[in-house]
């Protein structure tokens, strides 16, 4: 019999990579595959930009930004005061170092070559052991509608500051996409111990990847536990801007909320300390609930959260094989 040991894990930017650098730091590298958010994904002054990519390879990498949590650490900003003074776009901040990212990865798309072999290969010279994959090698984009029209996901989040109010959300191009044939590989592993859904955005870091035809399907097929981690704790997203999501879109701004977005989807829910009055809740949707200190506040806090979900999962599964 196959002990499972494997973990997926679906991931948006910020939030998400921090918990992906715990699961990094607590198993094999052949144990983890990170799966990246395609939605956030633009085309900016002639290059293809992959934010929440690229926010899990600079943190799995250690390059991240400590302070903003998004770009490289120590950047320089030449390329941005060149193009201020000669009058472009410059809502979108690209770094010196980050900016060689982008047009390396869209040189090599233009010759012919996939999103997910590019990330491979750059994994491979950042040093990054774990696997990361883009979700599908097709692109998806998130368009925000929003009480005044549509939005491009960037646009809404960087250029107008996340300000305009939002009505709701499509995934364009999700229908002709389909997910990479090695995470649909990995979800069907009999070595898989868990799907776990990073404390991410579920509107516009989950959800583009559930959008892109079969993956939702091959996720709820696995034969592993499916475990989200809340993005909101004590009524307030930790980063970026899920719990106004939540309020302009008519939900209750909890953790709560994010669990029966997910419902029928997931077997557990972890929630912080902060949220334990929502345990019994939360398990009247038929979830098993973890309570626990969700807050990463530091490299070992990533790991210690990591672990714990593990745990989690081991028990949701001896609990699978048992009935």
């Amino acid at each position: 019999m196959t002990t499972p040991r494997r973990v997926v894990a679906l991931s948006g930017g910020i939030g998400g990579a921090k918990l992906a650098l715990g699961l990094a730091r607590v198993l094999p590298p052949a144990d983890l595959v990170v799966v990246a958010n395609p939605g956030d994904d633009f085309e900016h002054l002639g290059l293809t930009v992959c934010p929440d990519l690229d926010t899990l390879m600079y943190t799995l990498a250690g390059l991240a930004n400590p302070e903003a949590g998004w770009g490289r650490a120590n950047e320089s900003w030449n390329f941005m005061a060149a193009l201020q003074a000669l009058g472009g776009e410059t809502w979108f901040n690209l770094g010196d170092g980050d900016l060689a990212l982008h047009v390396e990865r869209s040189r090599r798309l233009a010759r012919g070559e996939t999103l997910s072999a590019i990330t491979a290969d750059v994994c491979r010279r950042l040093g990054i052991t774990a696997r990361v994959l883009p979700a599908s090698d097709q692109p998806v984009r998130t368009i925000v509608e929003t009480a005044d029209g549509p939005l491009a996901f960037q646009h809404y989040f960087v250029r107008d500051r996340a300000a305009p109010k939002v009505v709701g959300f499509r995934f364009e191009g999700a229908q002709r996409a389909r997910p990479l044939p090695a995470l649909i590989e990995a979800l069907s592993d009999p070595a898989l111990l868990a799907v776990v859904v990073c404390p991410s955005n579920p509107f516009i870091s989950i959800d583009p990847m559930l959008a892109i035809p079969g993956l939702r399907d091959a996720i709820a097929q696995a034969e592993a536990p499916v475990i989200a981690v809340s993005p909101i704790v004590g009524g307030r997203a930790i980063k970026g801007p899920t719990a106004k999501m939540l309020a302009e879109l008519g939900h209750e701004v909890s953790a709560e909320a994010v669990a029966r977005h997910y419902g029928g989807l997931i077997d557990g829910f972890v929630l912080d300390h902060a949220d334990a009055a929502l345990g019994e809740p939360v398990r009247s949707l038929g979830l098993e609930v973890l309570v626990i200190d969700t807050i990463m506040a530091d490299d070992a806090a990533k790991e210690r959260l990591a672990a714990e979900v593990l745990d989690f999962a081991r028990l949701l599964s001896r609990r699978r094989s048992s009935d």
